[in-house]
């Protein structure tokens, strides 16, 4: 994974989109739909229709960066919600690339009663 700079925020698009689109269709959408500035620094993640396959956009001050995946196996764990963003930590965007469930991460170890 590229190590990405503090305080780099990340939000996922709510519901589906066209995994057809490319930078300029997928900054459009930032700004339209989410509100936002695509040049801004920001991680903005968009999830296909089927759920296997992801799209990050990045303006990393030199350039727009789009990084794709696709699952062999499973999806992607996204919001319920059909419109908006909803911002993620970098260590939740992680398990979300992995292909956990990054809602509800279960800890291997007790915690301690206090």
């Amino acid at each position: 994974m590229i190590a990405l700079p503090a305080g780099t925020r990340v939000w996922l698009a709510a519901g589906a989109t066209d995994m057809r689109r490319g930078f300029d269709g997928l900054a459009a959408l930032v700004q339209t739909q989410l509100l936002a500035d695509p040049f801004s620094g920001q991680l903005f993640v968009f999830r296909g229709r089927r759920g296997d396959r992801l799209k990050v956009l990045w303006w990393d001050g030199d350039g727009m960066c789009l990084f794709a995946k696709r699952l062999e196996r499973g999806h992607f764990v996204w919001p319920q919600t059909r419109e908006g963003k909803v911002a993620l930590s970098p260590a939740q965007l992680s398990m979300l690339l992995e292909g956990i469930d990054w809602r509800r991460p279960v800890r291997t170890a007790p915690t301690l009663a206090v």
